[in-house]
């Protein structure tokens, strides 16, 4: 784990071709107890990206997995850090970095539910909680932290998130991290590291200036691609619905808020303005909706997500603070009010919707403005938008 920059023609990858693929989770060499975890999470056998980068992390080397929403990537590296860590030391074995709260809390009840035979600690370190409560779970000693990196940086700096035994480091949604935003305070979390830890680099899109900045924390890494025309989910039907103006989307969502009810829908816009703006305005109208953004006390963001999440709230509006991760069994229906300003993003809101197979509809509402953004789109992912057809709420 050396922390030289390396040229694109130094760095060399070896892809998904030379790796091997393990049909069953048994044929993994996992300990019984995790295997038993598995299993009562509800997994029968591994997705692809598990398949084949799982075998790969344990054999310890420093691994780039890049594969679509909702394909398994949490289950990925938890079983993973789960297998590595040994639970007789009640000490950090393994760190997970996300980009948003509510991910590392997701991903924190993921390896607890896969860990739940294994006696495992792993606690969640995020901003927007009580120091003291964090500083106290510290103390106790966690195998597993799943942090967001300005909470987890503080935390080691304070010196009560000990990182002497820590064999793995992983970055969860790895581009979104890598933006602008969390370089430096990954960078010093990276640096408080044993030298000899193992870093896994995860996400559903990794542009070029990403992988330019993995190289500066892996060694000789393994790369696990699933190729960008293969991004767009199978099962999840997308559709477009032109709109004259910007002002004619609300009475457009307002037909379809029947469509909405059927399962649960999450509704996208791009400033925390608008999703405030859209939830009093659909309010008004009697339509009963939650929402959801960055600027708000992270209580509220967990009460309203937890609603959602057992199906007290039918139709929740959101900035992308909740477009990556975040997996809700029952979202069959996502809609951009406004499309992404990141032609990115817009793989990671759809995949809310038919994650793990399941069947599932994104409509966009389009203006003339938005046009050759769509279009943009379907080039960038390969992909075919249409117009949406008068029955969609037979698909839903």
């Amino acid at each position: 784990m050396s922390f030289n920059p390396k040229s694109d023609a130094e760095q060399e990858f070896v892809t998904t071709t030379g790796v091997n693929v393990v049909a069953t989770f048994e044929d993994m060499g996992l300990k019984e107890d995790l295997l038993r975890g598995i299993y009562a999470y509800g997994f029968e056998k591994p997705s692809a990206v598990q398949s084949r980068a799982i075998v790969q992390i344990l054999k310890g080397r420093d691994t780039i997995a890049q594969a679509q929403s909702g394909t398994g990537k949490t289950a990925t590296f938890s079983i993973s850090a789960l297998q590595t860590i040994d639970t007789k030391l009640r000490e950090t074995q393994a760190i997970i970095l996300s980009p948003t709260r509510e991910l590392a809390v997701q991903i924190q009840n993921v390896v607890l539910a896969l860990g739940n035979y294994m006696n495992i600690q792993c606690h969640a370190c995020i901003g927007g909680t009580s120091i003291s409560e964090d500083i106290r779970k510290l103390d106790y000693g966690q195998h597993i932290i799943s942090g967001t990196p300005g909470r987890v940086a503080d935390m080691i700096r304070r010196r009560n998130l000990r990182t002497r035994h820590v064999k793995m480091l992983i970055l969860d949604e790895a581009d979104e991290l890598l933006d602008r935003g969390f370089k430096d305070q990954i960078y010093d979390v990276y640096r408080y590291l044993p030298p000899t830890t193992q870093v896994v680099v995860v996400s559903a899109t990794l542009p070029h200036d990403v992988l330019d900045l993995t190289s500066k924390f892996t060694t000789d890494p393994i790369r696990i691609l699933i190729k960008r025309d293969e991004l767009t989910l199978e099962g999840l039907k997308q559709y477009f619905i032109a709109v004259e103006k910007e002002e004619w989307k609300f009475d457009t969502l307002c037909d379809l808020y029947e469509t909405l009810t059927i399962t649960q829908a999450v509704i996208f816009c791009n400033t925390r303005a608008k999703v405030d703006w859209l939830s009093d305005k659909m309010r008004e109208a009697n339509f009963t909706v939650a929402a959801m953004h960055g600027d708000m006390p992270q209580k509220e963001r967990d009460s309203i997500m937890q609603d959602f999440r057992q199906g007290n709230s039918r139709v929740l509006i959101s900035t992308d603070v909740w477009a990556r991760g975040l997996d809700v069994q029952q979202v069959s229906l996502v809609i951009n009010y406004d499309l992404p300003l990141n032609r990115e993003n817009y793989i990671h809101r759809i995949g809310r919707s038919g994650r793990f197979g399941r069947k599932g509809v994104a409509i966009s509402f389009v203006t003339k403005e938005d046009i050759a953004i769509l279009r943009d789109i379907e080039q960038y992912y390969s992909t075919q938008i249409d117009e949406m057809p008068m029955n969609v709420s037979e698909m839903v």
